[in-house]
């Protein structure tokens, strides 16, 4: 479905409907471009935009089906954009992931986008608020629609580090879960591989020359750059960190285990006594000491006490009770 679409002329939004045939006449005027954002749209919905802007058969098949690495390819003039937009499900833990598609043309954007990540309508009203910049062409798209996925990244890295902070808590106050430390560095890892490959194309935006990018853009491409730098080693850094969480739980787990088996291990000693005592008294002899005289086992009871009672202060003195 379309989401918003329009023509704008010399960094202004070209008032009325939009119109795909009429679209296709007014890109031909000069400072003019029209920007189609479609969600998920059909076959038959895309054919219009196909048609309309002459968009090259092996980037459509890739919009329809969607499941690409962030890449950049070029088709002729027409450049041909993927990157994958994030969001954090706090409640659940996860990243969810979304992915945005992007013709950019002298004339012409369209962007399809797959999932629910990323909203494109905040970054269009934000481009639309600056008429300097929209009048920058087409290349002026890219880059607002860019830049939302990376800023949108470090708002999903602020909320992975909070829950983060909560992880390293609970393993020094003994509570650590390794099962949510290991899911959470899975989440981690696949934010990584969705982020990571988003690199070599912005740097390419940065830096090489682009038809369908005007020059003065190539700065606003070198910020975004930057930006994504920082979310890569922040990314990085939980990496690393939940590695050692994970590790330093393993190792309090063994350790509040061993704690376990110590405690187990003494009282079996501590048990061991009456009942070696109790065994050898059990056995009927003839003649037993206790039998033939009367505080026999007052005293045989005062003995096992009184060794139970020594090795529980032994146990309870050395830590392990």
């Amino acid at each position: 479905m379309i989401v918003d679409a329009a023509c704008y002329q010399l960094g202004q939004r070209v008032s009325g409907e939009f119109d795909y045939e009429e679209a296709g006449r007014l890109i031909t005027e000069s400072d003019t471009f029209a920007w189609v954002g479609l969600h998920e749209p059909s076959p038959e919905e895309f054919e219009k935009a196909v048609k309309t802007f002459n968009l090259h058969e092996l980037a459509v098949d890739d919009a329809l089906k969607a499941h690409q690495r962030p890449k950049l390819e070029t088709f002729d003039e027409t450049l041909f954009v993927v990157t994958k937009p994030a969001r954090y499900a706090d409640p659940v833990e996860i990243v969810e992931f979304g992915e945005i598609l992007i013709f950019v043309d002298p004339n012409f954007v369209v962007a399809v986008r797959h999932g629910e990540a990323s909203r494109l309508i905040e970054a269009r009203h934000k481009l639309e608020a600056d008429p300097g910049r929209l009048a920058c062409g087409s290349g002026s798209v890219l880059h607002a629609i860019l830049n939302q996925v990376v800023r949108d990244y470090a708002v999903v890295l602020d909320e992975l580090g909070a829950d983060i902070r909560a992880i390293e808590d609970d393993v020094f106050s003994s509570k650590g879960d390794s099962e949510r430390i290991y899911r959470l560095k899975q989440e981690v890892l696949s934010f990584h591989e969705a982020v990571e490959p988003l690199e070599e194309p912005l740097d390419l935006l940065a830096t090489d020359d682009f038809k369908a990018i005007d020059p003065t853009l190539k700065p606003y491409f070198r910020d975004v750059l930057d930006h994504l730098l920082r979310v890569l080693s922040r990314i990085n850094v939980y990496r690393d960190t939940l590695t050692s969480v994970l590790a330093a739980n393993l190792t309090q787990v063994s350790l509040r285990q061993n704690e376990d088996m110590r405690k187990i291990s003494a009282y079996v000693a501590i048990a061991a006594i009456p009942t070696l005592l109790a065994g050898i008294w059990g056995m009927n002899f003839e003649h037993m000491p206790e039998i033939s005289a009367v505080w026999g086992y007052p005293a045989a009871l005062l003995i096992m006490g009184g060794v139970c009672l020594f090795l529980y202060t032994r146990f309870k003195k050395s830590g392990w009770l």
